[in-house]
């Protein structure tokens, strides 16, 4: 039998993290798949219509807490990053529960404009999409690696994550602004 090393002894003691981990990612996938592909929307059109607005400000927060607690890390403070970066969690778990509340009532929503700045939307929207899938495991593992005191595994993962959060955030507030100035 091979000596077991401390690596080894901490990865399968993350095993049941990784499970919890993929089910929420999967969930909150499936859930946003659901409301945007399948579901058209059944509630009043005005209901809820204040939403896009604050969760763009959710989404705007996020973006300036991250580059706040970065910062901070950077210059060794590490109860100011830990609190902003808990208050960017929060920004963003704030703006998923509000985005799935209107997309439950409304459905997916149609950009109205045409041309280069309807290609320059669907661009930046898609790419938006696309990388906000790894936030919610990624976030959630630099949290538990954090937690855990393993800040090696924390950094590893945090050099991927911060980019990504970061244009997630700060698109989401263009996608809002775009969508905005299309429909006046």
């Amino acid at each position: 039998m091979a000596p077991t090393t401390a690596s080894a002894v901490s990865s399968r003691g993350d095993r049941p993290f990784w499970i919890v981990n993929g089910v929420v990612s999967v969930v909150a996938l499936a859930i946003l798949a659901y409301l945007l592909l399948l579901r058209r929307g059944s509630g009043d059109p005005s209901s809820l219509a204040f939403m896009p607005a604050v969760n763009a400000s959710f989404n705007g927060l996020a973006a300036i807490l991250l580059v706040l607690a970065v910062r901070a890390i950077k210059n060794k403070q590490v109860s100011t990053h830990q609190k902003l970066m808990l208050g960017a969690f929060a920004s963003s778990t704030f703006f998923l529960v509000g985005y799935l509340a209107y997309h439950y009532v409304h459905g997916d929503t149609k950009y109205p404009g045409t041309g280069g700045v309807r290609v320059a939307y669907l661009l930046m929207l898609a790419s938006h999409v696309i990388l906000s899938i790894p936030v919610v495991p990624l976030c959630l593992a630099a949290f538990y690696f954090a937690f855990r005191r393993r800040f090696d595994t924390h950094k590893k993962i945090t050099k991927f994550l911060f980019p990504i959060w970061l244009y997630v955030s700060v698109t989401g507030v263009l996608v809002f602004l775009m969508l905005r100035s299309a429909y006046g």
